[in-house]
């Protein structure tokens, strides 16, 4: 199997050379793109959806269909895991996620075990099939889960929190309970990502959404050690293609250092970091991912367009290790036209420096 027509993005996370920086979009399929609504709404509802291998396809391609992308991102969720191992995912209209089992009971948390992917979530397969077939390998292809902590949150909690009282009540009063349930997700992960990288995903990557609501040393031991684990277990090859991972934590910099020792090839960056300053610190030990704050996407085109040379100005001339990014995911609010300044800037940008 070769590598895509355009691996740009592939080569950036192994810190080869490129042309200009990539560009991908976290949640670039999503409710800011009107034929997304569309396609929802014909859906039924938001786990319809993620359940269709058809539709999610649709969706994956839609944002490819629009701007000058460097890679498309599997449609699908982060709670789709926990859904097949028994806790009942259900959306609430306007209220978000919730789980009708949530973890709270010690025989429920010993009776955990990791889900066959190919049983239990072979939707998601399927449409990682079917997304390859339709990209034509134009462009790669990037699988994803949640980390087992930010998952946890979820499945012991019930829903979103503010303050993860119940998780974090566990996490002081009964830890070995928590390491159990990470432990099973590590497990359950590592497994789900590895069948969708036999299934075509070129690219692996972890969101660590709540891992930075941790204390230092609880971010060690109960977030970080569990996406050290998943990292050693990933295939790193493919068809004799390196698959390259990243890692993404969410208000993380005060562990980048920790982070690019895991194992992975890259480092996803939130907003409240300096991408500058973060490569200084990581130096060429995996490549960089982001790092935009997604509100800027809300001003004009040239705020947008500003903003953005910012990032790549900081980030510095060079052309490896760069794959530019939102510090998040994009919201559901942002004007359509916003993305395509943004794309059109960084790759112009950045093409730039090249010919200098």
């Amino acid at each position: 199997m070769s590598r895509p027509k355009n691996d740009t993005f592939l080569r950036a996370l192994l810190k080869e050379p490129t042309e200009y920086t990539p560009l991908w979009l976290m949640r670039q399929a999503g409710r800011y793109l009107p034929e997304y609504c569309e396609t929802r709404k014909r859906a039924g509802d938001f786990l319809k959806l993620c359940q269709s291998p058809a539709l999610a396809c649709e969706v994956t391609l839609q944002p490819l269909a629009r701007y000058d992308l460097d890679a498309a991102i599997l449609f699908s969720d982060i709670l789709t895991v926990p859904d097949a191992m028994g806790l009942g995912l259900y959306f609430a209209e306007g209220e978000g996620p919730r789980f009708e089992r949530p973890l709270r009971e010690e025989w429920a948390i010993n009776n955990l075990s990791a889900p066959d992917p190919y049983e239990h979530l072979g939707y998601v397969m399927d449409a990682v099939g079917e997304i390859r077939r339709a990209l034509d390998n134009a462009v790669p292809l990037i699988g994803f889960s949640g980390s087992p902590y930010t998952l946890a949150c979820y499945m012991v909690e019930g829903r979103g929190s503010s303050d993860f009282r119940h998780i974090k009540s566990m996490l002081y009063q009964r830890p070995d309970l928590l390491h159990r349930i990470l432990a099973v997700t590590a497990d359950a992960v590592t497994h789900y990502l590895n069948a969708q990288i036999d299934s075509g995903a070129q690219a692996v990557m972890l969101f660590d959404t709540w891992g930075g609501s941790l204390s230092h040393a609880a971010y060690r031991e109960f977030s970080l050690a569990y996406m050290q684990r998943i990292v050693a277990g990933l295939h790193k090859e493919k068809d004799g293609q390196r698959i390259p991972c990243i890692v993404f934590t969410k208000n993380g910099g005060l562990w980048l250092e920790d982070i690019a020792a895991i194992g992975c090839d890259a480092l996803g960056l939130d907003w409240t970091v300096d991408i500058g300053e973060a490569r200084r610190r990581v130096g060429d030990k995996v490549a960089l991912q982001g790092n935009l704050d997604p509100n800027v996407l809300f001003a004009a085109p040239e705020i947008v367009a500003a903003e953005a040379k910012k990032v790549l100005d900081s980030f510095g001339p060079g052309n490896t290790g760069h794959v530019f990014n939102l510090g998040h995911g994009i919201s559901q609010f942002t004007p359509p036209e916003s993305v395509t300044a943004l794309v059109e800037t960084v790759h112009a940008h950045s093409r730039s420096w090249r010919r200098q």
